[in-house]
Order: structure tokens, then C-alpha cells, then sequence
């Protein structure tokens, strides 16, 4: 099991997520899941990406950068 930072830009938004997949093509259905159970109308993705890939272990984890100032 792995753990996906990804990006993905929207139509309206660029976001960060992070998901658990077993590999990479689960990790982009686990994208298209959690899209369409966030948000009311589900966006359109313009281009997603896989930024970085780490086992799924204790302590194992992300940081999210805001990008407010």
C-alpha cells in the first residue's frame, strides 16, 4: 500500500489530495471517488499528477503547503 500526494487542476481550482492506493492506476480511481463525494457538482479535471509516492508506514506522511498569503 502507498500513499499519493497528487495534484490536480480544475476547472475552477487547483488542489492537493492525498490518497491510499495499492498502485498508481487505483490511486487515480481513488481521485475520481473522492472528487465525486466532496464536492456537490462534480468538477472537471484539466490535468491531475502524482507529485509523490511513499509506503504506507507508521509516521509515513505529508505536508500541505497553503499557497495563501
Amino acid at each position: 500500500m502507498f500513499i499519493y500526494k497528487m495534484e490536480v487542476e480544475l476547472k475552477e481550482q487547483p488542489i492537493h489530495l492525498v490518497v491510499m492506493a495499492e498502485n498508481d492506476e487505483q490511486a487515480f480511481d481513488g481521485l475520481e471517488e473522492l472528487l465525486v463525494r466532496h464536492f456537490v457538482r462534480t468538477p472537471e479535471v484539466l490535468e491531475a499528477s502524482i507529485i509523490e509516492k511513499k509506503r504506507a508506514v507508521k509516521g509515513a506522511g505529508y505536508v500541505i503547503e497553503s499557497t495563501r498569503s
